[in-house]
């Protein structure tokens, strides 16, 4: 996780996090936004990849070292967004 932003008097939070490993590693690099295991509410309304910032849509493909913007609803679901963004044993 790279930054955190706290909403709402902080009910809610705005996340940056960085996509990191491959498909088999990650659970988020290699997918499309619609098949993420996100928390209930939470969004991914861009992505920064590089110098571009790309506007997400249910298809768009997260791809390594991709910063994901994310809003989410409850903060107590910022565990499950860890989770997420974790890279398995395989990653070198």
């Amino acid at each position: 996780m790279e930054r955190v932003h706290s909403l709402r008097q902080g009910a809610a939070e705005a996340i940056e996090a960085v996509a990191l490993g491959d498909k088999r590693s990650s659970k988020v690099v290699g997918r499309a936004i619609e098949d993420i295991d996100l928390p209930p509410g939470t969004t991914i309304p861009a992505l920064v990849r590089g110098e571009d910032v790309i506007i997400a849509h249910h298809d768009t493909i997260v791809e390594e070292n991709d910063h994901v913007l994310m809003f989410v609803p409850d903060k107590r679901q910022i565990p499950a967004i860890e989770s997420l963004f974790q890279v398995e044993a395989t990653f070198v």
